[in-house]
C-alpha cells in the first residue's frame, strides 16, 4: 500500500474519532458549552450544547474535503504530486491539532479545566513546526505554501522564499512552545513571531524577485 493511501486512511480515522469523542461527551455537557477564551485564559464565549459539541467536527469534515480536493484541481498539480505525502502528513498533524482543541473544549464543558494559555501554545508550536517541514518540500502551486505574486511567478523565488520560510516557521514553533512557560503572555509568543515572519516573507519574496529580474 502506498504511503499516501495510508495517510488518507489516517485522515478519515481521525475524523471518525473526533465525531465519536464528541458524541460520547454530548450527554454530559451543559446547555451552554464554553468555546472561546480571552488573552488571560478566561472563558468569554459560549455556544449551545449542540453547536459547542459538533461545530468543530463538521468544520474538520469540510476542510478535509477541500484539502483533499486541492491536489486534483490545482493547475500545477504535477508539482503537488512531488510533495503529496508531506502534504497529506500535514493534514494528519492539522487534524490532530483540531482534535486536541475539540477535546480541550469538551473537557472544559464537563468541568475539567486545562489552562488554554498553557495548552494552546504547545500544540500551536508543534503545528507551526510541521508547517515548516511542509514548506521545505513544497513546490510551486496555487494553493499550498507562501503564495505571493512573486513566488507564484518564479520557481527560483518560490524555492528561496520557502527555504527561509521553513526555517522561520520552525523557529516560530519553538517560540510558541516556550510561551507555555509564560501563560499570561503566551498569546504574544504565538502571534508576534507569526506576524513578523509573514511580513518578512512578503517583503523577501518581492525583493528577491526584483533581484532575479535584474540578473536576467
Amino acid at each position: 500500500m502506498k504511503k499516501g493511501h495510508i495517510l488518507i486512511g489516517i485522515i478519515f480515522f481521525l475524523l471518525v474519532v473526533t465525531f465519536i469523542v464528541s458524541i460520547a461527551f454530548y450527554p454530559h455537557l451543559p446547555e451552554n458549552v464554553p468555546t472561546h477564551w480571552n488573552v488571560q485564559g478566561e472563558v468569554d464565549g459560549y455556544m449551545s450544547k449542540f453547536g459547542g459539541t459538533f461545530t468543530a467536527p463538521f468544520i474538520m469534515l469540510g476542510l478535509v474535503v477541500i484539502l483533499l480536493l486541492i491536489p486534483k484541481i490545482d493547475p500545477l498539480k504535477e508539482n503537488i504530486n512531488k510533495f503529496k505525502d508531506y502534504y497529506y502528513g500535514f493534514i494528519v498533524v492539522f487534524l490532530i491539532f483540531m482534535l486536541l482543541v475539540q477535546l480541550h473544549t469538551l473537557l472544559w464543558g464537563i468541568g475539567i479545566k486545562i489552562s488554554v494559555n498553557f495548552f494552546l501554545p504547545i500544540i500551536t508550536g508543534v503545528l507551526f513546526y510541521f508547517t515548516g517541514i511542509l514548506l521545505e518540500k513544497a513546490k510551486r502551486n496555487w494553493f499550498i505554501g507562501i503564495r505571493t505574486p512573486w513566488t507564484l511567478s518564479s520557481d527560483v523565488v518560490w524555492d528561496k522564499t520557502h527555504k527561509i520560510g521553513a526555517l522561520l516557521f520552525k523557529i516560530c514553533g519553538v517560540i510558541a512552545i516556550i510561551g507555555a512557560l509564560f501563560p499570561k503572555y503566551s498569546v504574544f509568543f504565538i502571534l508576534i513571531p507569526l506576524v513578523i515572519t509573514s511580513i518578512y516573507l512578503l517583503i523577501y519574496s518581492y525583493v528577491d524577485y526584483q533581484k532575479e529580474g535584474k540578473q536576467n
